[in-house]
């Protein structure tokens, strides 16, 4: 009998616990606040660190480099910068540069960081996941600490474990999993957004909300005139409602950095991602998830997951909170099989899971149940009923040829 019948197997078993700070706070840079001095541990000296600006954000707030630099002034025992602040691209192009990451580790060169030096980035989901993903990989990771300035960030993609980029027209096709050292949210950014910025968010809430928590539902419809005439205290609360509810999945679910095929938070995203793509980002991610939100609600109701009165409760509280539900890139076939092209994201989404096909939809409002498989005839007709209720009920975001 030859050797190689006889393999010599090994088990090597480790665990790695991992840890976290998510704080909210407002002022983050304000000399008096002491956040950021508490969530730099050092040892010898100050911490060291550099940090990048969203572009987007510096629009908003030209003054932030120079209070950055106050607060470190105030505060020569807790921090010392290596670099920057630096302005960095904003929005989903950040995304779409691979280039974006070489740059940054050459930034990361210049400014000489070790492993434990931090970078701090300052911005939209978009650009912590550009900078997060230079961070991990650049001297296989440096210490990522994340103050997301937009309200999706702040209640979703910032404080998660996960880092990306897109290539090819495919969302986060390139990316690690990375928790990052500390997440830093100021509430006080949200009052600087865009109004598209400041309701879009609001769709990964109405998300957890459906499958988590159907109270939430609740408090979205009470609170929808306040967030309306842009309440920083509602904002406030549905945020950190939503980060917790994010937060308690990653750490509960048993799964954070998603080796299994389910991904339940990613309940309306199938869709989303594609919508993206097709309209070459022209919709917000957040305007994507609430219209394939809409768009699954329909398909639950099909699928009798979901009764058309939920369906509609739901759909009014959406609106109401000025989220579109309505996009004519739905409509949009391919030219040689027909076939709607947001149906190829489900082809997408399974590579994306890496396995089995598992979408997650509303058991009722407030539970979710995974489903395996959805007929292309399902969606049709889930995107014609959409498309006839966009018709005949005011769409906040007017549909784009």
């Amino acid at each position: 009998m030859s050797e190689a019948s006889h393999p010599m197997r090994y088990r090597q078993q480790l665990s790695v616990p991992f840890a976290y700070d998510v704080v909210f706070t407002r002022g983050l840079f304000a000399p008096d606040n002491l956040t950021l001095a508490e969530s730099l541990p050092h040892a010898d000296g100050p911490a060291k660190a550099a940090v990048f600006i969203d572009q987007g954000v510096l629009k908003r707030r030209p003054d932030l480099p120079e209070a950055i630099e106050a607060w470190t002034r105030a505060h020569p025992e807790a921090l010392a910068l290596r670099g920057g602040p630096v302005a960095v691209p904003g929005g989903e192009a950040v995304k779409n540069d691979l280039t974006f990451v070489q740059r940054m580790t050459h930034q990361f060169q210049r400014f000489e960081l070790d492993r434990h030096n931090y970078v701090i980035a300052v911005g939209g989901g978009a650009v912590l996941d550009a900078v997060g993903l230079a961070a991990a990989v650049f001297h296989r990771g440096l210490r990522l600490v994340r103050v997301p300035t937009t309200v999706l960030s702040q209640n979703d993609s910032g404080v998660g474990v996960k880092n990306g980029i897109n290539l090819d027209g495919v969302k986060n096709l390139i990316g690690t999993f990375a928790p990052p050292f500390a997440v830093l949210s100021d509430l006080e950014f949200l009052a600087d957004l865009e109004d598209r910025d400041w309701f879009s968010g609001l769709a990964e809430t109405f998300k957890v909300a459906l499958i988590k928590d159907a109270a939430l539902l609740d408090e979205l419809e009470a609170l929808a005139p306040r967030l309306v005439a842009r309440d920083l205290d509602a904002m406030e609360r549905m945020v950190v409602r939503c980060a917790l509810l994010h937060l308690e999945h990653i750490r509960g679910g048993g799964d954070p950095f998603e080796f299994g095929s389910a991904r339940p938070l990613d309940f309306g995203h199938w869709s989303a991602h594609k919508l993206e793509a097709l309209t070459h980002h022209e919709l917000r991610h957040g305007e994507a998830v609430a219209i394939g939100i809409a768009l699954d609600l329909y398909l639950a109701e099909g699928l009798g997951l979901l009764g058309a009165a939920a369906r509609e409760r739901v759909l009014d509280a959406m609106a109401a909170c000025r989220l579109p539900l309505w996009h004519d890139a739905l409509l949009r076939r391919n030219g040689v099989t027909g076939a709607l092209k947001v149906v190829e994201g489900l082809e997408e989404f399974r590579q994306h899971l890496g396995g089995r096909l598992t979408l997650t939809m509303p058991d009722g409002l407030g539970r979710k149940i995974e489903i395996h498989e959805l007929a292309p005839e399902r969606i049709e007709a889930a995107v014609e009923a959409l498309k006839t209720r966009a018709q005949t009920v005011h769409n906040p975001l007017p549909a784009k040829p």
